[in-house]
């Protein structure tokens, strides 16, 4: 048998072990998407949803307000310390025009991938999270800005036991509130429920109307605006609570297409997603008390968010879950 022959062989009989050694992405469960919130921005809403990968051209990582790079990727962004703010290159003084992000249009769909991660738990428990992301939290309260910041992760939590929708957490300012699945408004049609996007601040509701926000007259407002379904356009992952890691799940729409050549790396970034608290002599900034300013430091991301949890709510210590609204 010739050299050729003998290599045409290996090929044929090797291919098909090279190939299976390659593991199939795991799918999120078909009731994931089912029953995954209908969410309504308000009607006023100025910052609507944003693509992380957009997002990214626009920042550089900056430790103690000095740059460590003059740029951040999917690729370098997993790497950076907990002590990195992605910081906007442009003076945000002067609202550049990518801090609006994309409109969804009539049937809830806008180019902006929202991010879904499935966590599997013991009990037949598996928890959704639903996370949504803008370029900018914008927040005025008496006349006045606080709390503004560049970056903005957002999120809803549909607790799954044995595939049926158990719970529901709306996050709200580093809180929020959590209910029984079954009493929030739901669809006419698949019993998706239906939340509410405060206008600015994107603080989660289940209701429409005025909600405080922390103080008598600091309010958030919701109402029936703009449709968002994230289910015709997002990243999917699986979130492994055991080993801290996350794999690709498979999404929808643009967010499907992309996220295979990301990776996930950048969902293991610790530090905060936007500016780090403007200085008094900044443009722009004021504070009436040393928290209490006009631009505060970024967020952090999905994985400061208690994915592991056991309680529905993400600050465990105290979770109440509504039985009614």
């Amino acid at each position: 048998m010739s050299w050729s022959t003998l290599l045409t062989a290996c090929v044929l009989a090797c291919a098909p072990r090279l190939a299976a050694a390659a593991p199939a992405a795991t799918a999120l469960p078909s009731y994931v998407t089912q029953f995954a919130p209908l969410s309504y921005l308000h009607s006023t809403e100025q910052y609507q949803p944003a693509d992380v990968a957009t997002y990214l051209t626009h920042m550089q990582p900056e430790v103690g307000m000095s740059a460590t790079a003059n740029s951040v990727t999917f690729s370098t962004i997993g790497s950076l310390s907990s002590s990195t703010f992605l910081t906007s290159k442009d003076n945000i003084e002067d609202l550049p025009s990518w801090l609006n992000g994309v409109k969804p249009d009539s049937t809830g769909l806008t180019s902006s991938p929202a991010t879904i991660i499935a966590v599997e738990k013991s009990g037949g428990i598996v928890d959704a999270f639903y996370f949504y992301f803008y370029a900018y939290d914008h927040a005025t309260y008496l006349g006045l800005q606080f709390g503004d910041h560049v970056g903005d992760w957002e999120h809803s939590m549909v607790r799954f036991v044995n595939g049926v929708p158990q719970d529901i957490s709306l996050s709200a300012h580093g809180g929020g509130s959590a209910y029984t699945y079954n009493i929030l408004t739901t669809s006419s049609s698949g019993g998706r429920a239906v939340t509410y996007i405060a206008t600015g601040t994107h603080a989660n509701y289940a209701t429409t109307g005025t909600h405080q926000h922390d103080l008598p007259g600091l309010d958030d407002h919701t109402d029936a605006g703009t449709l968002w379904d994230v289910t015709k356009n997002f990243r999917g992952y699986w979130f492994d609570n055991s080993t801290q890691t996350f794999s690709i799940a498979g999404g929808a729409g643009a967010g499907a297409s992309v996220e295979a050549g990301e990776g996930v790396g950048w969902l293991n970034y610790a530090g905060a997603w936007g500016d780090q608290q403007y200085k008094l002599l900044h443009e722009g900034q004021y504070c009436i008390t040393s928290t209490e300013c006009k631009y505060v430091s970024g967020p952090t991301g999905p994985i400061a968010k208690n994915l592991g949890r056991t309680a529905v709510c993400q600050k465990e210590g105290s979770c109440t879950i509504e039985t009614s609204l």
